[in-house]
């Protein structure tokens, strides 16, 4: 009789996006990764130890190919034409989706099953809750809760994604555009007229411009804008996209607790 085959994890996995590298090395499985995103930036090193394969919209397809992966991580809409190539290729893929604190939480128990490691998963999950519960118990003390305005971009005005929406209301503040929050295009979420911001009068501006360096003169120049209490009192921030526009752990560790210092200042001052 033949022996039955034996199931095998995957041991050789290309990332095409950040957040899925960045779990992987904190589960302590990076082993399993021959290739990452020239995006990826944390944890640093993983720029210094694997291949890099792909940008964000565009992969070296033949390289990926050549490298015999035998799974294959992307995420959202923006890199389905890559997966659909790498299909073609007979490569397994996985495209994750999350947009949520939620379904980052699941993606990354997803992601642990899908090595046969979900105890390490569940392990990371409760990490991440508990940091989120802490950092949420402390926002509950503030005397008062900030408006913020968080802009995800300059022009056209775009503003926070789902789980950026999410870590403000976690991190003591009140999101300014709460209602564009579930919208997962950014082309979905531009403010057309940049008085509406005026309207809302944040207390707090927060920028993350998305991989390119803030320059306040661009927003202190707005027409209007030095009525808006975050710019006439200075409350102007940035928090490094790294940080928080990715979906993945960095957003629920250093991305939420930058926001939750930024709201406790200025909690303090008012």
């Amino acid at each position: 009789m033949m022996p039955v085959a034996e199931p095998r994890w995957p041991e050789r996995i290309i990332c095409l996006t950040e957040e899925t590298t960045e779990a992987l090395y904190l589960m302590e499985e990076d082993h399993r990764i021959i290739g990452i995103s020239a995006y990826t930036m944390r944890p640093e090193r993983a720029r210094k130890e694997k291949t890099k394969v792909s940008a964000y919209i565009t992969a070296r397809t033949e390289k990926i190919v050549s490298l015999k992966p035998d799974l294959v991580l992307a995420f959202s809409d923006m890199q389905a034409d890559i997966v659909a190539d790498l299909i073609k290729q007979g490569i397994q893929v996985h495209c994750f989706n999350h947009r949520s604190v939620s379904e980052i939480l699941q993606m990354i128990r997803t992601l642990s099953g899908l090595i046969g490691q979900p105890k390490k998963g569940e392990k990371l999950v409760s990490d991440l809750q508990n940091n989120l519960s802490k950092i949420k118990q402390q926002a509950a003390k503030l005397p008062v809760r900030p408006k913020v305005y968080f802009e995800e971009w300059f022009d056209p005005i775009i503003t926070g994604i789902g789980w950026v929406s999410e870590l403000i209301e976690i991190a003591g503040g009140i999101d300014c555009y709460q209602e564009f929050s579930g919208q997962s295009l950014a082309k979905n979420r531009i403010v057309a007229d940049p008085s509406d911001v005026i309207a809302k009068q944040p207390d707090i501006y927060i920028a993350s411009w998305c991989g390119r360096k803030f320059e306040q003169e661009k927003v202190t120049s707005r027409a209007g804008w030095q009525a808006i209490p975050a710019i006439k009192n200075g409350d102007i921030y940035e928090i490094n996209s790294t940080d928080i526009l990715q979906p993945g752990p960095a957003a629920l560790t250093d991305g939420v607790e930058q926001l939750a210092n930024i709201i406790k200042q200025w909690a303090e001052r008012a």
